[in-house]
C-alpha cells in the first residue's frame, strides 16, 4: 500500500516535473534568441541543464554542459546566517574548448580533487578507474584554472539533497564547450535508486554522454535514477563543510530549489595524483 508520505512525495515530484517542462520550453526560446546574438558576436553560448528528483540532469541544448535545476517542491526553509568567508581576489577565466582532452591519467592511480572553498575545504577521493573520463576531464580543467573563482550556484533542500557547482557563469548555464561520456552508471554504491550522502556526480542534459564540467555533492542520501555518473566520495572532514552549507538553506523562499545562501565560491580547484 502507497503511505501517505510516499503519496505526497510523488506529487511533489510530478508537479516538479511539470515545471521543469514549461522551464525547459521557455529556454529554448531564450537559447534561439541567445545562438542569433552569439553569431553576430563570435560567443559559443552553451545551453543550461536542469538536475531533476525525477532522476534527470536536464540540459536544454544536447551540445550543452551539465548544469542543473534540481528539486521538487520543498517546505519553508528560513534564511540562516552565512557561515562562509569572503572570495578570494580573482576572476572566473572564460575558457571553451571544442573536444573532451586526450587522456593523460594514470587510470590505475588514485587522485583526489580538492575544492579550495569560501566555506572550507572539500576533498573528494575520484573513482580513476571506474570513471577515466571524468577524472581526467577533472584534471585538465584544474590543471587550466577552470573552477577557479566559480559559484556553486544551486542548493535543493527537498527530494534531493545536493550543491551544484561548477558552471562558469555561475548559472546553470555554463560548461567547457565539450561533453564527456557517461561512466560508472553501475556503481555498487548506487542502491535502490539512490545517491548515498558523500557522492560527488556529473550533471548532464538528460540525454546519454552529455557531462560537462557541472557536478553536484550529495550531503543527504537522495533518490534518483543511477543516470549521473558518481566520480568520487568526500571526506568526513569535507562533508561537514558541505552540511554547513545545508544548513545555511537556499533563496528559494520554500521551494527548496535555488541559490545557496551562504556564499559557496571555489577560491581554487585541484587535482593531485596519489
Amino acid at each position: 500500500m502507497v503511505t501517505q508520505e510516499q503519496r505526497r512525495r510523488q506529487l511533489a515530484r510530478e508537479k516538479f516535473l511539470r515545471q521543469q517542462q514549461r522551464r525547459t520550453a521557455a529556454r529554448r526560446k531564450t537559447h534561439v534568441r541567445n545562438s542569433v546574438v552569439a553569431g553576430v558576436l563570435g560567443v559559443v553560448v552553451l545551453g543550461s541543464v536542469a538536475l531533476y528528483t525525477t532522476g534527470v540532469l536536464k540540459n536544454d541544448d544536447s551540445k550543452a554542459n551539465a548544469s542543473a535545476d534540481t528539486t521538487p517542491s520543498a517546505s519553508a526553509t528560513s534564511k540562516a546566517p552565512d557561515p562562509c568567508d569572503k572570495a578570494a581576489k580573482g576572476s572566473v577565466k572564460k575558457l571553451s574548448w571544442k573536444k573532451e582532452p586526450a587522456i593523460t591519467i594514470d587510470k590505475s592511480a588514485k587522485y583526489t580533487l580538492k575544492l579550495d572553498t569560501t566555506c572550507g575545504e572539500i576533498d573528494i577521493a575520484m573513482k580513476t578507474s571506474a570513471a577515466p573520463h571524468t577524472v581526467n576531464s577533472f584534471d585538465f580543467l584544474s590543471t587550466k584554472g577552470f573552477f577557479d573563482h566559480t559559484k556553486c550556484h544551486r542548493l535543493t533542500t527537498s527530494g534531493i539533497y545536493v550543491l551544484q557547482c561548477g558552471d562558469p557563469t555561475g548559472q546553470g548555464s555554463g560548461g567547457p564547450g565539450y561533453t564527456i561520456p557517461d561512466e560508472n552508471l553501475k556503481d555498487k554504491s548506487l542502491k535502490n535508486n539512490t545517491y548515498p550522502a558523500g557522492t560527488v556526480a556529473m550533471a548532464n542534459t538528460g540525454q546519454k554522454h552529455t557531462g560537462g564540467s557541472q557536478f553536484f555533492l550529495v550531503y543527504q542520501d537522495s533518490q534518483l535514477s543511477p543516470n549521473y555518473t558518481p566520480f568520487g566520495t568526500i571526506s568526513s572532514a569535507g562533508m561537514k563543510v558541505l552540511k554547513k552549507i545545508a544548513a545555511a538553506g537556499d533563496n528559494s523562499g520554500g521551494q527548496g530549489d535555488g541559490a545557496p545562501n551562504a556564499t559557496v565560491v571555489i577560491n581554487k580547484a585541484t587535482v593531485t595524483k596519489g
